[in-house]
């Protein structure tokens, strides 16, 4: 009786597929935007160059300088404002070979968790917190 018990359980739970946290998926992927920006202003400096992060919210991906672009998980959305305006739907933080940028704030958001990350125009520093 308790093995067939334990057989329904790990029927159910083996059929579910991977547990799956959207706050977990939202804060790598925050995580991985971050990141990305930190490495086009050190890739700015590095060159000489100005690199710029694409972000397309209508087909949520975000891509650093000339690298391939990074897909947001399902369920995950992205928002950039019209101010980091490029054409069509693409939303541009450039960053100088001074370690300035263009500036700017990006959230992404599941459900009612919602994350921004933010870009100081001056110091290029990039910081990620709740959004509420």
């Amino acid at each position: 009786m308790v093995l067939a018990i334990l057989g329904v359980v790990l029927g159910i739970f083996i059929g579910r597929g991977p547990m799956r946290s959207q706050g977990l998926q939202l804060r790598a992927a925050a995580g991985a935007l971050a990141q990305g920006l930190r490495a086009a202003r050190a890739a700015a400096i590095a060159t000489g160059q100005d690199v710029a992060v694409a972000i397309d919210p209508a087909r949520r991906v975000f891509a650093v300088g000339n690298r391939a672009p990074v897909l947001l998980a399902d369920g995950l959305t992205i928002e950039a404002p019209e101010a980091l305006h490029g054409p069509g739907t693409l939303r541009f933080i450039r960053f100088a070979p001074d370690g300035s940028d263009s500036g700017g704030e990006v959230v992404l958001s599941t459900g009612g968790k919602r994350v921004k990350i933010s870009v100081q125009w001056l110091t290029g520093q990039v910081s990620v917190a709740d959004a509420g």
